[in-house]
């Protein structure tokens, strides 16, 4: 089963490298470059460079899930052993997948729509809140139901779950503001999340992180920072997609079973905080900033960690691969975190904490470089509307 969750990975790139390459030329053809944002956004300068990225990515995602559902009803007799002995698992799951499709489509939809033509804030906030709903709801997919006795029903529960969802979910449509950034680091996440749910033999979540993995590292291919910058953007088509699904994979995870003599230790539980970590502390120091300035935390501006190491004189380029590096360090201190003991699971929460402090005093604590400063001194620009579609990649923080 190992051999065919690696294999899905295989299959979403052969599905997202050639979309992609076909979305660019597309994407010329039809101007699909990015707009200027909804009234007060601040965003990088100009790109024509199309930003239906997001389409490859759902549908490098969408099409073997629903493929397995397939698979998983009508039992065709061509299909192999290995995934043969799986097809009652396939049926048992497969009105969660059907659900979490659903899910995946509106926003989908939803990021297609605000990538043409900017949602205003507060409707799209509403939107999401659909399938943050749904997901608990109609799937059972719970965060901290040990609560549910004490507030009599799963009410708490759920709006729990709900939060988790709108903050993961915006986290990494944040997080997609610079060449490579968000797709890089979703891969990160998912492969450190996958080595957890081979190992707990939930092969339906290590699935979907494969996918994600396949799809993101196909969208790489023409959107890594590269001195000639990158050829596709994600857009909200797929950052919210990629955002949606981890946010969920992490919420069915099994990470501490207190019946079980194998089950790791009830910090275990901490893991997916300190996977998620750069995308957290990004989401979270953006969110104070915006709200310190009297500015609403809706409303996209530059003032990401990418951003701000950009102005330290790191490079974008370099703002990137140290973001991709961090992500990896505090990933696998989370997947160290499942075997460690009281004492070294403490020293581990510390290292992560620390990282992040000397993360977050680079960015403030550094002098900027007097070009750099004096940039920070000029009035921010809007990029203007073009018929023509001169784009650039910034995010639409909803």
């Amino acid at each position: 089963m190992i051999g065919l969750c690696f294999g899905l990975i295989v299959l979403a790139m052969a599905i997202s490298v050639p979309l992609c390459a076909l979305l660019i030329a597309l994407g010329h053809r039809l101007g699909t470059f990015d707009s200027a944002g909804v009234a007060g956004q601040v965003k990088d300068r100009s790109r024509r460079v199309p930003n239906t990225g997001g389409v490859a990515i759902f549908w490098a995602i969408a099409l073997p899930l629903a493929g397995a559902l397939v698979v998983g009803n009508f039992r065709p007799e061509w299909l192999p052993n290995a995934a043969s002995a799986n097809v009652p698992y396939l049926v048992q799951k497969s009105w969660m997948a059907v659900v979490l499709l659903g899910c995946l489509l509106l926003l989908h939809l939803m990021g297609l729509v605000d990538d043409r033509r900017p949602l205003p804030p507060i409707p799209k906030l509403i939107l999401m809140v659909a399938p943050a709903l749904a997901a608990p709801l109609l799937t059972d997919t719970r965060l901290l139901t040990l609560v549910d006795p004490l507030v009599g029903g799963t009410w708490l529960s759920v709006l729990i779950t709900a939060a988790w969802f709108l903050a993961i979910t915006n986290a990494m449509n944040f997080l997609d503001n610079m060449d490579g950034l968000s797709a890089g680091i979703a891969t990160i996440v998912s492969a450190c999340l996958l080595v957890v749910t081979i190992d707990k033999q939930q092969w339906l979540l290590a699935a979907c992180l494969c996918l994600v993995i396949g799809a993101c590292a196909g969208f790489l291919v023409f959107n890594s920072p590269r001195r000639t910058g990158a050829k596709l953007f994600m857009g909200d088509g797929g950052s919210l997609v990629v955002g949606f699904l981890l946010a969920f994979v992490t919420v069915r995870v099994t990470y501490y079973d207190p019946g079980s003599a194998q089950s790791s230790r009830a910090h275990a539980l901490l893991m997916p905080l300190v996977i998620l970590a750069v995308p957290l502390y990004d989401l979270v120091v953006v969110t104070a900033v915006r709200l310190w300035n009297g500015k609403s935390p809706m409303v996209g501006d530059m003032n990401h960690a990418s951003h701000r190491l950009v102005k330290r004189g790191v490079g974008k380029a370099g703002a990137v691969y140290l973001l991709w590096g961090v992500t990896l360090a505090t990933g696998v201190a989370g997947l160290a975190l499942a075997k460690a003991d009281g004492v070294v699971a403490g020293l581990l929460g510390a290292a992560v904490l620390l990282l992040l402090a000397l993360l977050a005093g680079f960015e403030y604590a550094s002098p900027i470089p007097a070009p750099a400063a004096s940039l920070l001194h000029a009035a921010p620009q809007t990029a203007p509307p073009s018929p023509a579609g001169a784009g650039n990649e910034g995010e639409r923080a909803p």
